[in-house]
């Protein structure tokens, strides 16, 4: 009977211990999470997307940087919209025409050294009187058409000065409203290529004054040598001036 009750508690506090043994595996539902907060890899992870952050910053900073700068070389390589080149030919060939259309002793070397040799050189002592006489003619003729070449050409150049003075005006519009070094560039160049044509224009002006004076001075020096020839012949003995009978009525009344 002892044994019997020994073996009876022995089994029932085997069967009691189990529940005590087994309760700290108890496994929870498979839909069950456990949320764990981490202090330090929440710092660290805040940091990481502060620098990224800064990083697409920068690299969208470099973009504008970039694009800037293209859109400023854009700028200073854009053409001058803008040309007066035609204009300034077109006046720099009125005064060419002008300047060619020069009447009889004109800008030539040869025609001119050929003239001072036959027309302006010294009065030929065996040249008859009416040769002197179309000689003088001659140089006078050239001395008016000179004289008439250098109006015309003076007339020329001011008519030039209303297109000169519009054109100023636009390039120096076009100067200041220039988006790049280019233009600014080409609308200083196309001035100096204005003054260019107004000191061509200066040029044939002074040209063609300088043609009437010297023509109108080579006359004068012409006509004192065939004064003295005529002189000479006037005064010369048997060959000079010799009264004679002269009848103011040839009907004899």
């Amino acid at each position: 009977m002892i044994f019997r009750r020994s073996r009876a508690a022995l089994l029932s506090a085997s069967i009691l211990s189990v529940p005590l043994a087994m309760s700290p595996v108890m496994v929870q539902p498979a839909s069950a999470q456990w949320v764990v907060y981490d202090p330090t890899n929440y710092v660290q992870n805040v940091l990481s997307a502060a620098r990224a952050l800064e990083q697409i910053n920068n690299q969208i900073t470099s973009l504008q940087n970039e694009a800037t700068m293209l859109i400023n070389q854009a700028r200073n390589l854009a053409s001058l919209p803008y040309s007066s080149l035609q204009r300034l030919q077109q006046s720099v060939q009125q005064t060419q025409q002008l300047l060619s259309q020069a009447q009889r002793l004109a800008y030539d070397v040869q025609q001119i050294d050929q003239a001072f040799t036959s027309t302006y050189g010294k009065a030929s002592m065996t040249a008859s009187d009416q040769q002197l006489a179309a000689q003088a003619r001659e140089r006078w003729q050239n001395t008016v058409g000179g004289l008439q070449d250098a109006m015309r050409v003076q007339a020329g150049v001011v008519g030039n000065i209303d297109t000169n003075r519009a054109e100023m005006s636009a390039l120096i519009g076009q100067s200041q409203g220039a988006t790049g070094a280019l233009q600014a560039a080409q609308a200083g160049n196309q001035l100096l290529a204005l003054q260019a044509q107004q000191l061509a224009d200066l040029t044939a002006v002074v040209a063609a004054n300088g043609r009437a004076q010297a023509l109108t001075e080579a006359e004068r020096a012409a006509a004192a040598e065939q004064g003295r020839e005529q002189r000479r012949r006037f005064l010369a003995p048997g060959a000079g001036y010799q009264p004679g009978n002269a009848r103011m009525f040839p009907n004899g009344n």
